[in-house]
């Protein structure tokens, strides 16, 4: 009789009950973004990684590692929104933003903070932005760029710094925000909700900053704010991270969190004080760094004491950045390991990423899911934690992993479409992959030869339609559409099928 009514009273009080621990219906929510991280930086996913990932090790234990979690693109802007909306990029756009152009989230999608907003969540959003702002609003009409051969380059006259910037983190459902957009995009400054915290008053000039420590600054030229240090971007995110999480300390209201780390995207600047602490170089030194404002997070949440009330959600946007060759070659360290390719790429290393999710009470502590899953999904498993209903025209691409979570389900999607560029795509069913993609050798792993020869990689000749079976060949080695002809067919018919109906998500299917 007690335990009835224990279980009632629970019920009553709006928790739910997994393992014996309780959980409560409307947990908090922490997504950790990295930037740039392969799924071979993380220690935890591949023992031969040169980098010490403490932290996130340490989240995998207490929660669900994901071996076959993936991102929407190959690339930044498309997979954060894919991550927000619960739909595929390549439906509306394949490229990136670049600096001043709009938002690519249209005003009548609906995003994740927007749905959990309606369920009562106060919403932040700190860190790199990357989907757009409208800076037309703010620009002075009377104000002429610089003109650099075929490039037009903004200046700090081009804008009314004073002025709101529209149509950026506030308008998409966060009701706060703090991010420089982009670390190597203009405008070089703080931007506080919707406004620059400083109006830029300089050009950017590399030569005012210390050396960048492994690659090229790779930074667009454009306003900033003097005395502008990329240098201190990921500790000054981190601590305004923290300090909104210790904010929460008191407050009965759940949060959403997305912390969009600019790390370790280039340009690769570790810290000093993190300087040596891998194998792997500066990137290593990096991603240690990475790691550490990650724990940083997590440490607050401990702190305020709501780390069992909190569900944390750990992935990157993409592969690592081309300068993973030379680091292979230099230090023995593959950051898509044990994957081919890297960011950009159709071949699983371009989206084949760290996932990690830590519920506790929910998902089983250091289990281990080889399911099929994408970032893509994150919307309809919340919607699911949350019981926001989904309207049929959103989150088209969204699968309920709870099932998956709750370790009911082994699996919930048996097919993803991957895609980078404009017509150039892959699809996953099972253990099948079909690289659809024209000249894909010349994209996809063969970019350098030495990395290729080194690990036994065979010269392919251009052709669309490469097929391989990742359970025997996961690094993607052997190609052997010429095998099995019939499923190539197949494969090719279902990618179409998915492409034109628009939509993938089961709850849609009639």
């Amino acid at each position: 009789m007690m335990r009835w009514f224990c279980a009632w009273l629970l019920l009553a009080l709006g928790c739910r009950v997994f393992g014996g621990v309780e959980s409560p219906a409307k947990p908090n929510i922490l997504i950790l973004y990295a930037d740039d991280m392969g799924f071979g930086d993380l220690r935890a996913n591949h023992p031969e990684s040169k980098i010490p990932t403490p932290n996130l090790d340490k989240l995998a234990a207490e929660g669900m590692r994901f071996l076959d979690g993936h991102s929407s693109s190959g690339i930044c802007t498309p997979s954060r929104y894919a991550l927000l909306t619960g739909r595929y990029h390549w439906r509306k756009f394949h490229q990136i933003t670049q600096a001043w152009d709009d938002c690519v989230i249209s005003p009548e999608r609906l995003t994740l903070p927007e749905m959990l907003r309606e369920k009562g969540y106060k919403t932040a959003h700190i860190g790199k932005w990357h989907l757009g702002f409208d800076w037309e609003a703010i620009r002075n009409k009377g104000a002429k760029p610089i003109v650099d051969g075929k490039r037009v380059v903004e200046t700090p006259q081009s804008f009314d710094w004073s002025r709101k910037v529209p149509n950026g983190p506030l308008d998409h459902g966060f009701d706060y925000s703090f991010t420089d957009s982009v670390i190597n995009f203009p405008p070089y400054g703080w931007i506080e909700n919707d406004r620059l915290v400083k109006a830029p008053d300089v050009m950017m000039d590399t030569a005012r900053w210390k050396p960048v420590k492994e690659g090229n600054w790779e930074c667009r030229p454009g306003p900033m704010v003097k005395g502008w240090d990329p240098y201190e971007n990921l500790p000054m995110l981190t601590e305004k991270a923290v300090g909104y999480i210790r904010n929460q300390a008191e407050s009965e209201q759940p949060f959403f969190l997305y912390f969009a780390l600019p790390s370790p995207h280039a340009p690769i600047i570790p810290n000093d004080e993190f300087d040596g602490k891998s194998g792997a170089g500066a990137y290593g030194d990096f991603v240690y760094e990475s790691d550490d404002a990650c724990g940083q997070l997590l440490a607050a949440l401990d702190e305020i004491g709501k780390a069992d009330e909190t569900i944390v959600i750990f992935s990157a946007d993409n592969g690592s950045e081309r300068y993973a060759y030379e680091r292979d070659e230099k230090y023995d360290h593959w950051s898509s390991g044990p994957f081919r390719g890297l960011k950009r790429d159709i071949y699983e290393g371009g989206h084949h990423v760290p996932f990690l999710i830590r519920w506790p009470g929910v998902a089983e502590a250091g289990s281990v899911s080889d399911a099929l899953v994408s970032q893509v999904d994150v919307m309809a498993t919340l919607a699911a934690v949350v019981g926001a209903d989904l309207p049929d025209d959103q989150a088209e691409d969204s699968h309920d992993m709870l099932p998956v979570l709750k370790g009911e389900e082994k699996a919930v999607r048996e097919t993803h479409v991957h895609n980078t560029w404009a017509n150039g795509y892959a699809i996953r069913r099972g253990d099948w992959v079909l690289v659809n993609v024209p000249k894909v050798a010349g994209r996809g792993g063969q970019v350098d030869r030495k990395w290729a020869k080194k690990h036994g990689y065979p010269v392919e000749k251009a052709k669309v339609g490469m097929l391989y079976h990742l359970k025997e060949d996961i690094g993607q080695k052997h190609d052997v559409s010429a095998e099995r002809p019939e499923l190539v067919e197949e494969m090719t018919a279902l990618l179409k099928k998915l492409r034109k109906q628009g939509y993938s998500a089961p709850r849609l299917e009639k």
